[in-house]
């Protein structure tokens, strides 16, 4: 009699378990086709349209401001200005002048700067601001607590460098770089090609080549310029 009741309660629990059967295979797919959704999210779609559209608008948008009579902002042909392989405006940087300083002398190609900078991307699916691919201001929770960068100019992209040239100590710039003065078509790292790269710079002091690096704070001839 046991062994009997043993056995429907057994039955009964297998024709639980398999009315349920088709809720748990409903779920399992729902879950593994939303896991291959969000795999194939595509971090960068258009890419290179998106950033050729986007350049195009900056660079005119710089033109019209300029011609307008408003001073911060700037044009700047490539350092490299022997370089025939770009089309008219990817030869340039556009510069948004944020803080202008009153310093009297730029860098030259062959000098180190010490500088504040971060460097982003146009809005991609995942980084509505722009993915930041570096920065100078990491672990840093204000200006006080960030430790400048020390860079040398000649070890830069050519649109970083051309603005380095160009600045001033106490500068701050807004700085847009064509992907032909960045990392060009092929990309470097988490940089995708065709990316218009887009650095705020502080500059707050450099020094010429051929001298020994000095301290940060000393402003005596042969080290840091810092006014």
């Amino acid at each position: 009699m046991r062994q009997v009741r043993r056995n429907s309660k057994l039955r009964q629990l297998a024709k639980g378990i398999i009315r349920l059967l088709p809720f748990f295979l409903f779920s399992f797919l729902l879950f593994t086709s939303c896991s291959e959704a969000s795999d194939d999210v595509e971090e960068f779609p258009d890419w290179q349209n998106t950033n050729t559209t986007k350049w195009n608008s900056i660079y005119a948008q710089a033109a019209e401001k300029i011609a307008a009579g408003d001073t911060s902002w700037k044009i700047i042909k490539s350092w490299n200005y022997e370089d025939t392989l770009h089309s008219e405006n990817t030869s340039y940087i556009v510069v948004h002048v944020i803080e202008e300083g009153t310093g009297s002398g730029s860098p030259l190609y062959t000098d180190s700067v010490r500088v504040n900078y971060k460097g982003s991307l146009l809005p991609s699916t995942s980084y509505p601001n722009g993915y930041e691919f570096d920065s100078s201001w990491d672990n840093a929770t204000s200006d006080s607590t960030t430790a400048p960068a020390q860079l040398l100019v000649s070890s830069l992209s050519d649109g970083f460098a051309t603005a380095l040239q160009h600045m001033h100590i106490g500068d701050e710039w807004e700085v847009y770089v064509p992907w032909t003065l960045g990392y060009g078509t092929s990309g470097s790292g988490s940089i995708p090609g065709y990316s218009v790269l887009i650095f705020d710079i502080e500059l707050l002091s450099y020094y010429r080549a051929g001298y020994d690096v000095p301290d940060f704070k000393a402003k005596a001839q042969r080290m840091w310029v810092t006014e």
